[in-house]
Parts: C-alpha cells; sequence; structure tokens
C-alpha cells in the first residue's frame, strides 16, 4: 500500500469515519505511525462489556503489535491523557464512539444525560493542546429504524460531537469498504 501521507514534517489533526469494519483502524493507524520522529500513543477508549468486546480489544492489539504504539488506557475523561503522555507526541484515539458510549451508559445500568457534554468538553480541550492526532469515530447514522430513546440520544451525541471535532481537524476522511475518501484536507498531501 502507498503511504497516507508524504511530508511528515506537518502536524495534523485527522478525523476518520465510516462503518463497521471498513478499515478505519488501520487506516488511522498508518496515519499516525507515519510519525516516526515523535512518541506515538494509542488511546483506547473502550470498556468491554461482553466477550465480543474483548476479542475485538485483542484484535486491534494484534494488528498493531510492533508499530511502536504506547497504549494508554482512557475510557472515560479524555483530557486525562494529557497528564500522562507528551503533548507533542502523535496520537490515535480509538475511538469516539466507545468513548461517548462507556460516558454515557456506565456499568450499572442507566444513561448519564451529561455525558456528551463532559466528552465533548474533553476532546476540545485535548484538540486545543494536542497538535499531531488521528481520531476514529463511527458513522452510525444511515439506519432507516427508528431506535429507542436512549440510542437516539447517543447517535444524536456522537454527531454532534463528530462534527465538531471534524471542524477542529485539518483533514476529514471516510473509511468505506477499505476506500478512503477524503472530504477535507486535500492541501495536506495525502496520498491514499
Amino acid at each position: 500500500m502507498r503511504p497516507i501521507w508524504t511530508n511528515r514534517s506537518i502536524l495534523m489533526k485527522v478525523f476518520i469515519s465510516g462503518g463497521c469494519k471498513n478499515g478505519k483502524s488501520y487506516h488511522a493507524q498508518r496515519l499516525a505511525k507515519a510519525r516516526q520522529s515523535r512518541p506515538l500513543y494509542y488511546i483506547a477508549t473502550m470498556s468491554p462489556a461482553d466477550a465480543e468486546d474483548e476479542e475485538r480489544i485483542a484484535r486491534h492489539r494484534r494488528d498493531r503489535a510492533g508499530w511502536g504504539f504506547a497504549t494508554v488506557e482512557q475510557p472515560a475523561a479524555i483530557e486525562g491523557i494529557l497528564d500522562k503522555c507528551d503533548p507533542r507526541g502523535s496520537f490515535l484515539l480509538d475511538s469516539l464512539t466507545a468513548l461517548l458510549a462507556g460516558e454515557m451508559f456506565p456499568p450499572g445500568g442507566g444513561a448519564d444525560p451529561l455525558a456528551a457534554a463532559r466528552v465533548l468538553r474533553g476532546l476540545m480541550r485535548v484538540l486545543d493542546e494536542i497538535d499531531d492526532i488521528v481520531i476514529v469515530s463511527d458513522y452510525i447514522f444511515s439506519d432507516a429504524e427508528t431506535f429507542g430513546p436512549q440510542t437516539e440520544s447517543f447517535r444524536k451525541s456522537l454527531a454532534e460531537i463528530g462534527c465538531a471535532a471534524a471542524e477542529r481537524c485539518d483533514v476529514v476522511l471516510e473509511a468505506s469498504y477499505a476506500n478512503v475518501i477524503v472530504h477535507k484536507g486535500e492541501g495536506y498531501h495525502l496520498n491514499i
């Protein structure tokens, strides 16, 4: 495969979205890995709820083995990475979806109505202080099915947070069936 970008000296904020199993994490890893001269952090946000989640986490660990990432578990309060990592590093936050889910639906049931605002504030602080980051998020908005109020609230919140992050990012990509579509940032020497 060709490199994702050709100029490693440019610091970028990248937002990448797409459907389940469309290569978002792989492309995001390649983007972040291109920053080899900087400390490389993988910000893991998923709190596993079942065996399927555990397997997904194990698969992601296998997929990035040997890539040079220092893994930082941060399933809540995303701004906490600022105290754990060198902000001059290159970051891969995987994923915004898991971060919001963990904050909005804490163990024990129920939904936290303040979670979305908290996640948004924390993410904006991270984007203020980190210059080189790739943020992964799922695209869960095209279903025609009507969901219950909690799921609809989650989808709406994820969309709002994703839009705010995309606005602040230099590059916005969509992973779709192993293809990458550039929605913003063509001037950043992307070579996809």
